[in-house]
């Protein structure tokens, strides 16, 4: 199975229009993280994973209506341990990419066998995926 996890933190601070949202209440660019991951999770077919750091005393998990999975890291972790555990009990038997721009946390994802994208490297992926089903939607209306 082919796993995506992102660092949900790391893309909101390196691409502008989600740190303007942070600006306002991170929540709000917590949520378009997490619909974005959506889309990209329902026309790939990719498991996708969202990781944030902190929402309570305890880490937490919450599965989302379109299929995603997101972890919030809690008092006592941090979204790097979450992704690390993920990695680590995963990633033997699945095909798994991090997103994250944090150069250590590539490095020890790397290190369990995963593979590794930059923030900018995920938005071209979305970019990319976007295009793709217009296109694949186009040809379909043709028909």
């Amino acid at each position: 199975m082919r796993i995506l996890i992102v660092d949900g933190h790391s893309v909101i601070f390196a691409w502008p229009e989600m740190r303007k949202l942070h600006a306002r209440r991170n929540v709000l660019a917590r949520d378009a993280v997490v619909k974005l991951l959506t889309e990209y999770h329902d026309a790939s077919g990719t498991h996708v994973v969202a990781v944030f750091d902190g929402k309570g005393t305890k880490w937490s998990e919450v599965t989302e209506p379109g299929g995603i999975q997101v972890f919030y890291s809690g008092a006592d972790q941090t979204a790097d341990e979450i992704i690390e555990r993920l990695v680590a009990k995963y990633g033997q038997q699945n095909e798994i990419t991090v997103a994250t721009d944090d150069h250590l946390e590539q490095q020890t994802v790397n290190s369990f066998g995963a593979s590794f994208i930059s923030s900018e490297g995920l938005k071209l992926l979305l970019d990319n995926m976007r295009t793709s089903f217009a296109r694949e939607l186009k040809k379909f209306k043709r028909q």
